[in-house]
């Protein structure tokens, strides 16, 4: 967003107009210009549809009426306020360098944790909307350079306490990846240099990226946090400390509407072998984080519970464990993936289903039983320990 795009949006005409037409259709706006001459209807139109995806993502600027929204992948790629606070209360110290400051979400939550920040961005028009969007907000402790990590850390010779990166995840025809080798910038390259600087390092990755691979990719790794939102996998973060060798710990965090619930573990927690049981009175389903995380033996020995199968990922408990890290349920009755063996527990012909290390997918089991989607009722198709399929009907606590 150029300079004087900026200068136009600013406008107490332009803010009152996005203001008075947030509920509507960004499409229909623009299909309506002609009606509004003396407005940029098209860039007020990207700014209403930005804005109406800032209102979960990100509360704390939608609430500012003066705050401009980027679109596209600036907006897509950007941390939630809620990941973003949580990368805060990880790190502290003097100066911190963001170096792929994109949208500058992440650097405005650390910059709270710093007496020092600085913003660096390849793109102009980014720098611009990111240092208009900080005024605004009264963040004045930022530096600002219009370069790129590699120009920056050539000219820079004051290291900084923390670097932050987050890598663009997309190739040279805008399609999406996640490999650490084709991300921009490249961090085999830039994560040398700032080993050289005895600096912490702090790099956010994809969900969608192999958390094994990464850490045989990723050098002085010593905490590996698995962030979730509402049991949506959003973000890897790997913290690089120079003097930290061994393992990784892993550290998952789900944000649910409830608050918070965090799960931490080793390697060493997972190489533990759990007990495994028949279905007993309660099931359990780990978050999203767990499961991206791999702590499927750790979360079994930590809370008491024991698997239905090596592979299904499913816990049972006779007493309910009620702190447990994910979906907690009440088995009903134990059964087969069959239309007449389900009827029973179905009274309306509806249930939430979920297939756990079975050779049907829930689109096939819905095709061959008839059940619609939705309900109170869950069922759960799964291996048991002794290799049987199972179908458990429950009910959510």
């Amino acid at each position: 967003m150029s300079q004087s795009l900026i200068d136009i949006l600013r406008t107490p005409e332009a803010r009152t107009f996005i203001q008075t037409h947030l509920s509507e259709d960004p499409v229909a706006l623009v299909l309506q210009a002609r009606r509004y001459p003396d407005l940029p209807i098209r860039e007020i139109a990207a700014q209403i549809q930005s804005r109406k995806k800032a209102e979960k993502k990100l509360p704390e600027w939608f609430a500012q009426e003066g705050i401009l929204f980027p679109h596209g992948v600036s907006m897509e790629q950007c941390s939630s306020e809620d990941t973003a606070k949580y990368k805060a209360t990880l790190v502290s110290g003097k100066t911190v360098t963001d170096l792929t400051g994109g949208f500058g979400i992440d650097l405005y939550y650390l910059s709270q944790h710093f007496a020092e920040a600085h913003y660096i961005e390849r793109s102009e028009e980014l720098v611009a909307l990111v240092k208009y969007n900080y005024e605004q907000l009264g963040c004045d402790q930022v530096s600002f350079f219009n370069t790129t990590a590699e120009d920056y850390l050539a000219a820079d010779q004051q290291p900084a306490d923390l670097y932050f990166i987050d890598p663009a995840r997309r190739d040279e025809s805008n399609q999406k990846v996640f490999e650490i080798g084709d991300c921009t910038p490249d961090l085999r390259l830039i994560i040398p240099i700032l080993l050289q600087r005895k600096a912490e390092i702090l790099i956010k990755m994809s969900p969608m990226l192999d958390i094994r691979q990464a850490l045989d990719a990723l050098p002085h790794v010593e905490e590996v946090h698995v962030v979730s939102v509402r049991n949506e996998c959003k973000e890897l973060l790997f913290r690089i400390v120079p003097s930290h060798s061994g393992e990784a710990k892993r550290i998952t965090v789900n944000f649910a509407t409830e608050g918070p619930m965090q799960f931490v573990f080793d390697a060493s927690d997972e190489q533990e072998q759990p007990t495994f049981s028949e279905p007993l009175t309660y099931l359990y389903e780990p978050n999203a984080s767990i499961m991206k995380a791999g702590g499927f033996n750790a979360v079994a020995r930590a809370f008491g519970v024991s698997k239905l199968q090596r592979n299904s990922h499913l816990y049972t408990s006779t007493e309910l464990v009620e702190d447990f890290p994910g979906r907690v349920f009440r088995i009903q009755a134990q059964t087969v993936v069959n239309k007449k063996k389900l009827k029973p527990f179905l009274p309306q012909g509806k249930a939430n289903i979920a297939a756990r290390n079975y050779p049907m997918s829930v689109k096939e089991i819905r095709n061959k039983t008839g059940i619609k989607e939705g309900g109170e009722v869950y069922v759960f198709a799964t291996t048991l320990m002794d290799g049987r399929l199972a179908a458990l009907v429950c009910g959510k606590v």
